[in-house]
């Protein structure tokens, strides 16, 4: 059974659906397969159903089943962030995104697996085991969220809600055949969500299809004051009152660029024209910037990691040990920290330390501020005549299970579409537009759109008509 949010919502209002035998086929369906095999989910949560299943039942979403990702904070439940430094922590309060679900009717059912604090590409760094693409057994499935976007593909649960830094939902959606939605930069609460970089964190949604994404939005956008840079405009999204032929899209040169998967970017090129014969104007413009979108945010991003993860010292939070049993406390927080984080998380770390030493503070970390602020001026100047800008999601289909593990820079190339749009704080989807075959197998191609801030409502018309091709 594949079950959309919409049709979940007419289910329940026309009395067709059970919700209670509804819930109980999803968390079977996990617990009972083989499926549970393939590292999907981290825990289950059959006790807050039985705790929260009346306290829901009168709510707009009535029990809407959906899954969390390991990193927002749902109060006295276990959230570990994929990391066995976090293995056993409970939260002592809930993510405001999580409490919006609560309020609206959404019921928690899993903690999905991610990506050991949401740094890698393909959620393989998980301390629980690495997730399978249950497409195709032999890749990834994306990351760092790829275990929402499995969970939504194979309907394991209506609706996910994940976090994003640089392309960690788009990429995994692209690589399981899911639509994300990224909303404007301060929309959606940050707070209770452990962050990775706080400048470019967000909450977004996996959902399967362009109208779920907007309803499920709608339950998570709230101003939020215990969140800085929380916006007044979060509560309102504009109405477009545009028809589709009135659309004007940009295609920068630059995403067509010799990396992408040739296979890739000729059906990118055949949805531009089926959007050319809607009356969309496409048109190919210049913004050589992009192609340092990869190197702006392998920059920054260090510095707020290790600035974020400086507390999980096994004092403050983390496993801890005896620290009597240590000559200094440097000792103690070179033994917790270099075996209970992961490779990457210590890469970064180290990273942050060389973009940041004294003598390299100007050189790298300013001179990639003031690049990023050409990025977003490009942009501004590109929004002031078109509505969109499009590329593919990814340069490349789902690659082998371990095929880039020991190989960072091929792996951080894998979001170098989906990179500006964070950098940028602009609202961002990705749509489903066919296959390509790849190795014998066929492969989901993924189309990306972004959009001025604020305007959501621009993705989900044209989204919905791209849908409407029937890829």
């Amino acid at each position: 059974m594949w079950l959309t949010l919409k049709q979940y919502i007419d289910g329940v209002e026309n009395w067709k659906l059970k919700v209670e035998r509804l819930i109980s086929e999803y968390l079977d369906k996990v617990e009972n397969n083989i499926w549970k095999k393939e590292n999907v989910f981290i825990r289950s949560h059959r006790d807050y159903i039985k705790d929260n299943l009346d306290l829901l039942k009168n709510a707009k979403l009535k029990w809407a089943p959906i899954v969390i990702k390991d990193n927002i904070l749902t109060k006295w439940y276990i959230s570990s962030c994929g990391s066995k430094m976090l293995e056993n922590y409970v939260a002592p309060y809930s993510a405001t995104c999580f409490r919006k679900l609560e309020k609206n009717g959404w019921l928690m059912i899993w903690k999905s697996n991610m990506d050991e604090f949401a740094m890698w590409s393909s959620t393989e760094t998980s301390y629980f085991g690495n997730t399978l693409n249950i497409y195709w057994k032999d890749r990834v499935p994306g990351g760092s969220s790829g275990g929402s976007a499995v969970a939504v593909a194979w309907d394991m649960c209506i609706a996910a809600l994940w976090t994003d830094t640089w392309g960690s939902v788009r990429q995994p959606a692209s690589f399981c055949g899911v639509v994300w939605l990224k909303p404007t930069y301060g929309r959606v609460s940050r707070s209770g969500v452990q962050s990775m970089a706080s400048s470019l964190d967000q909450v977004w949604t996996f959902t399967k299809t362009v109208e779920d994404a907007e309803i499920l939005l709608r339950s998570i956008m709230w101003f939020d004051e215990r969140d800085s840079q929380s916006s007044k405009y979060a509560d309102e999204i504009i109405k477009s009152n545009k028809k589709i032929s009135e659309y004007k899209i940009a295609l920068p040169k630059q995403v067509l660029w010799d990396g992408l998967d040739p296979k890739i970017k000729e059906r990118i090129l055949d949805v531009v024209s089926k959007l050319n014969d809607l009356w969309v104007q496409i048109d190919e413009v210049d913004m050589p910037v992009l192609d340092y979108g990869i190197s702006i945010y392998y920059t920054l991003m260090p510095a707020e990691v290790s600035t974020n993860l400086a507390r999980f010292d096994g004092i403050r939070f983390g496993l801890q040990e005896d620290t009597m049993n240590f000559d200094s406390i440097q000792e103690y927080y070179k033994k917790i920290r270099s075996e209970w984080f992961w490779d990457e998380v210590k890469r970064r770390t180290l990273l942050w330390t060389f973009v940041l030493n004294s003598a390299n503070y100007e050189w790298y970390y300013l001179k990639a501020l003031k690049v990023k602020e050409k990025m977003i001026q490009d942009m501004n100047k590109i929004f002031e005549k078109y509505d969109l800008i499009l590329s593919p999601t990814t340069p490349t289909v789902a690659w082998k299970i371990w095929e880039k593990i020991d190989d960072p820079l091929k792996m951080y190339l894998a979001d170098m579409y989906t990179v500006p749009a964070n950098l940028a704080w602009l609202p961002a989807i990705s749509i489903p537009v066919g296959t390509v075959e790849d190795d014998g197998e066929d492969m989901p191609v993924w189309l990306h759109l972004m959009a001025n801030k604020w305007r959501e409502d621009d993705l989900f018309v044209v989204g919905r008509w791209v849908e409407e091709l029937n890829y």
